[in-house]
């Protein structure tokens, strides 16, 4: 139709919005609702039915957001640099299922720490530094995020 001899597009997505903070975000929610889950007295309310839903709903979203910056950002330059991209990925996968799986809090908090590996990786292979803080709700674990410039 418009006869370009070739096109060519590095991201599914416009580059430079890749931001592994929403699946982190997911993390710390299936933390928070595993600690809900933990204190339902009645295992035959709704609530609970409810809570286990969303838990599985946000490893869900870990699963497909770490997916996307995986698959579409990480390209060959930045794999020869982060070779471990890989394992830390995968590592990431086998987490949010088991959250999916289970209750246990030890599973959550281990798949937000592979996360806050997996958002190291990312910010340093674009050259932006990190830093680790406490989320300001509960459950207050540690994120890893850009240090980010002030206005």
């Amino acid at each position: 139709m418009f006869k370009f001899p070739e096109a060519q597009a590095h991201c599914d997505i416009p580059c430079k919005i890749y931001d592994p903070c929403v699946a982190q975000i997911a993390a710390l929610s299936i933390v928070r609702l595993m600690d809900l889950i933990a204190e339902v007295g009645d295992l035959n309310t709704p609530q609970l039915a409810r809570l286990i839903s969303q838990k599985e709903s946000h490893a869900a979203q870990v699963k497909h957001d770490v997916t996307t910056i995986w698959g579409d950002y990480f390209k060959q330059p930045q794999i020869e640099r982060f070779p471990q991209i890989h394992k830390v990925s995968h590592g990431i996968m086998q987490a949010a299922s088991k959250c999916k799986q289970g209750s246990v809090r030890d599973d959550g908090v281990e798949l937000l720490s592979q996360l806050n590996q997996f958002a190291e990786l990312f910010w340093h292979s674009r050259d932006i530094p990190t830093e680790s803080v406490i989320a300001p709700y509960p459950p207050a674990l540690e994120v890893v995020h850009p240090v980010l410039a002030r206005a």
